[in-house]
């Protein structure tokens, strides 16, 4: 479950994702350099093997960890797309029995980016491969029964096209307007009406959060605009914190938490692009709840080497590990939390975007604004934690899965468990 954005400035393009996976799904942020490819050579993407295209333009990707396409990313030449997961009534093309898979939809955006250099181009090479190979296969490591059709928002520095699919069959709409946003509903309104699932599109509370995207790509004026966007749980109060619903955790705001006996996804990474000026900057979490992140200035062309993968086991000495200490410490009293972080977020955050540090200093930066953080959180917080006790139940159950892949490749000791402790969660460690 994601919501992508777009707003048409006047002074040019900015664009806005939050990717919403399950809530141990890592999420990787990596550069892939151009490339010319031999005659008669393949790539392998997330399922299958596909012809390779001769060349390939330099990408910024993030991605889930396991997969070889992307949620989100940008190119060499100011392409930026970012996906949703979207439920038809019908599996229109689908790989039969015996059928080698399809393509996910992550998988097409990232050959997109890779192949076309404006969101036109784009369009068409999402629409060849789709027509040929069909969309089809696992979309989650944690559920392999779960897949789903896709749409896309796609823009560049002259505007923005969204495209939505079922099955084969797809609809196109040129963005018109100030903004517009899509989530996991289809939208265009014909297209919508042949091929959207109601019920799925209920519980996946996609159109309430496309309601509030739409509204906020609208009035948005700069990055920092789109930032508060993703961050937003719904309300007009930041530091009050999400809605809980046994139903879908808080799935009714773009900045999504797990819980949800029925539904339960996780904002797991963050993404705001500016293209305007003629010299594209994205701003990257890289790390899950932009609410308690720093969103990073990455460029496409300045590689930053961001240490080793993560996975759906827990690593602290992962990027995406290390903060989810932050993370799931802020969830056990989200009001106090807010108030320890949000200022200095807000500070740097400011700083940053009136005068944008290189990308290895800006991580580095956070890295040790995020440890201070989690110290300040261990000391205010202590032992509380205000949820229902359902939902500390659904996180604990998050934070087992997370320890029992450590424990299973024993990659690390809990840093602040007691020796033979196996109870402590991800908050203290």
């Amino acid at each position: 479950m994601c919501d992508t954005a777009v707003t048409l400035t006047d002074g040019g393009v900015l664009f806005a994702k939050n990717s919403d996976r399950d809530p141990n799904e890592a999420q990787v942020l990596q550069w892939h350099p151009a490339a010319v490819h031999v005659p008669g050579a393949s790539v392998t993407v997330t399922h299958r093997a596909i012809p390779q295209s001769p060349s390939t333009f330099a990408t910024v990707l993030s991605r889930p960890w396991w997969m070889w396409g992307a949620e989100m990313g940008a190119n060499e030449h100011g392409l930026v797309i970012g996906n949703e997961a979207v439920f038809t009534r019908k599996a229109i093309g689908k790989a039969r029995r015996g059928d080698e898979p399809g393509l996910i939809g992550m998988d097409l955006l990232r050959l997109a980016l890779e192949r076309a250099a404006t969101r036109r181009d784009a369009v068409q090479v999402i629409v060849g491969l789709l027509e040929r190979y069909g969309q089809d296969g696992p979309c989650s490591h944690e559920k392999p029964s779960f897949t789903y059709d896709n749409s896309y928002l796609i823009a560049d520095p002259t505007g923005a096209t969204v495209l939505e699919t079922a099955g084969r069959t797809y609809a196109v709409e040129e963005v018109a307007g100030r903004g517009r946003s899509i989530s996991n509903a289809l939208t265009i309104a014909d297209f919508a009406e042949a091929h959207r699932d109601p019920l799925r599109t209920a519980v996946a509370r996609a159109d309430t959060r496309q309601a509030q995207t739409a509204a906020a790509a609208r009035a948005a004026r700069t990055p920092a605009d789109l930032m508060a966007m993703l961050r937003s749980n719904g309300g007009s109060d930041p530091s009050a914190g999400p809605t809980w619903s046994r139903v879908s955790g808080a799935m009714g705001a773009p900045n999504m938490h797990a819980g949800g006996a029925v539904a339960s996804s996780q904002t797991v990474s963050s993404w705001v692009s500016d293209l305007r000026g003629g010299s594209p900057l994205h701003w990257v979490t890289a790390t899950a709840e932009p609410a308690f992140s720093l969103f990073k200035p990455v460029r496409q062309g300045e590689p930053v080497d961001l240490g080793h993968l993560p996975s759906n086991v827990d690593d602290p000495e992962t990027l995406w590990w290390r903060h989810e200490r932050v993370h799931r410490s802020a969830l056990r009293d989200w009001s106090a939390a807010y108030a320890v972080v949000a200022p200095e977020r807000d500070e740097v955050e400011a700083r940053w975007l009136a005068d944008p540090p290189p990308t290895a200093a800006a991580f580095a930066e956070a890295a040790e604004i995020e440890a201070r953080w989690h110290a300040a959180l261990l000391a205010e917080l202590g032992e509380r934690d205000t949820r229902p006790r359902w939902l500390r139940a659904a996180w604990r159950r998050y934070d087992d899965q997370a320890r029992a892949g450590a424990r299973h490749h024993r990659v690390h000791a809990w840093s602040t468990a007691e020796p033979g402790r196996q109870d402590a969660d991800l908050t203290g460690s």
